[in-house]
């Protein structure tokens, strides 16, 4: 299970160190792309499959613009010897990357974060909602 937050500064060539806790779980290759809220997310192989087959099993027309969505900008993450991985302009740009970044662990994938925008993010979960979402899915 992938949890935790990790801060980290993105170089110049667009690289930016992957927590070592994630690589292990991730695998040796993973997916990146775009995300909701503005970040991308980094989804294991396996995952990554297994919302392939979702999205397959569904209508396209209902399902079509999620695909243009995630699968345009998906990109393979390979760590190289250092942890790091690229990322890609088009990615950087959606999520704002240029410096600061917060890498968080949600489960079964990670979110890479503008640290800026994850900060004003916390800021906006306030318990009156989480609470209110808690209730609806009867945790």
């Amino acid at each position: 299970m992938l949890m935790g937050e990790y801060n980290y500064a993105i170089d110049e060539k667009g690289r930016l160190n992957f927590p070592a806790k994630f690589r292990d779980q991730m695998g040796k290759e993973f997916v990146v792309t775009r995300w909701l809220d503005d970040c991308l997310v980094a989804f294991p192989e396996g995952e990554w499959q297994r919302i392939t087959e979702i999205l397959k099993s569904k209508s396209m027309v209902k399902t079509r613009d999620i695909q243009r969505f995630l699968f345009s900008a998906a990109e393979e993450a390979v760590p190289d010897k250092q942890g790091r991985i690229l990322l890609g302009p088009a990615l950087r740009a959606h999520a704002g990357l240029e410096k600061e970044v917060t890498v968080i662990g949600v489960g079964s994938y990670a979110e890479i974060w503008n640290t800026a925008a994850w900060q004003r993010k916390q800021q906006s979960l306030g318990s009156a909602e989480i609470e209110a979402a808690m209730e609806e899915l009867e945790f």
